[in-house]
């Protein structure tokens, strides 16, 4: 696959430290959209820490849109004079795990060709799961294959991979031998 020249992917765990890494590679860009994709959770006090913590880290002059579902449609209206930060990718899968097979594919598709056409830099972040414990429900299961499948095809086309694990960012197309 032909690499879009302005895709950077950045996984890794849990509190690894990719959202920090994520920001650090866009520091210098003059015009930023920070894309959240998780659903809203008002009543989950670690979770608006969370949120709070990412928000005063940002600069102040970074645009914030907030969506779920509708990723590959908002990230198509967005002017191709800025970059953009998709932080993370767990929040779209989660909002399309009802979907069947084929649409979850027409969805993929649709945020991939979103990405490789906006103009400007994209870095998206996204969760590594499937290390530890194997989800004891099925649509857990499903949230984890899907979410490693879409990684896998956005590799494709990115221009960087990065993998953050306990502070640490390893560059994977440096270091990794692609299978």
């Amino acid at each position: 696959m032909v690499a879009a020249n302005n895709l950077v992917l950045v996984s890794g765990p849990s509190r690894g430290g990719k959202s920090r890494w994520a920001e650090s590679l866009l520091k210098d860009c003059p015009k930023v959209t920070y894309v959240a994709t998780s659903a809203p959770r008002p009543n989950d006090p670690s979770w608006q820490a969370r949120l709070e913590l990412h928000k005063t880290r940002r600069p102040r002059c970074w645009n914030l849109l907030e969506t779920t579902d509708q990723l590959p449609e908002e990230l198509s209206r967005l002017g191709s004079d800025q970059a953009l930060l998709i932080d993370a990718l767990g929040g779209f899968v989660a909002s399309c795990l009802e979907l069947d097979p084929i649409l979850w594919d027409n969805r993929c598709q649709a945020l991939i060709q979103a990405i490789k056409t906006h103009a400007g830099q994209v870095v998206v972040v996204i969760e590594e799961t499937g290390w530890g414990v194997v989800p004891a429900t099925a649509i857990g299961g499903l949230f984890r294959d899907r979410l490693g499948a879409l990684a896998q095809q956005l590799e494709q086309h990115s221009e960087r991979s990065w993998l953050v694990v306990q502070g640490r960012a390893l560059d994977l197309h440096a270091l990794g031998v692609p299978i």
